[in-house]
């Protein structure tokens, strides 16, 4: 007859293994949870509030104005999308196009998404310009992300330093002035429209995670009451 205490030890043990897994899991979408909440906040403070002068060192997400000349020889793509057209889906990418600002360093905008094949003309101001949009957080790229095509100035991550080095763009900003703006009725490119909605999902992942590690435990619980077949 096996004793109840080494009946029980391997499945203790990985009950014990599973359950730290499981808690782990569930605290790390805690933090994601209280990070997502505050992102969402800081955007619905941007939104609803006028743009300001950009500054030196500005917050993610942040509205504001920069005013400068647009580097249209030095026009660079920016990741994959399909939208929408007159003449049906095109696919496309955005267009970041780098702003050279008096006493200030090089920045890159993402003046809105044009078609590969665009049936109209971009609109490239060779004056100076005033844009309104919001600060871009730099991105690193993922396991899954595709490889920059530095050749043809395609890029699939959103890193500014990256797209500046190819560029030559020396002492660029860290972040990107992604433009806001009505869509256009003849040019391209198409600005964004609002601040980015992130979604947030977090709160269901952190109850399933403990939801699973709450089970577990109910599980080897029954299991402990319970007799082995040949005990």
């Amino acid at each position: 007859m096996i004793s109840a205490s080494r009946r029980l030890l391997w499945p203790a043990v990985m009950t014990i293994v599973m359950l730290i897994v499981l808690i782990g899991l569930g605290t790390w979408q805690v933090q994601r949870l209280h990070w997502k909440q505050d992102v969402i906040a800081r955007i619905a403070h941007a939104e609803a509030n006028a743009p300001i002068p950009l500054t030196t060192d500005p917050s993610p997400y942040t509205k504001v104005v920069a005013e400068g000349r647009l580097r249209g020889d030095l026009n660079v793509l920016y990741g994959a999308e399909v939208r929408e057209t007159p003449n049906g889906p095109k696919m496309g990418a955005h267009l970041l196009v780098p702003l050279e600002r008096d006493g200030a360093r090089p920045l890159l905008v993402d003046r809105g998404w044009v078609p590969l094949a665009p049936n109209r003309p971009l609109d490239l101001p060779a004056d100076r310009v005033s844009l309104t949009g919001f600060v871009h957080p730099p991105e690193e790229p993922g396991w899954f992300s595709a490889a920059d095509n530095v050749a043809e100035r395609h890029f699939y991550t959103l890193n500014p330093a990256a797209i500046a080095a190819a560029l030559r763009l020396k002492d660029a900003e860290p972040f990107v002035l992604v433009v806001l703006g009505p869509k256009p009725a003849s040019l391209w490119p198409e600005p964004a429209h609002h601040l980015p909605q992130p979604p947030n999902n977090h709160l269901s992942y952190v109850i399933t995670w403990y939801g699973l590690a709450a089970a577990l435990v109910v599980i080897f619980l029954v299991y402990a009451r319970k007799g082995t077949p040949y005990a």
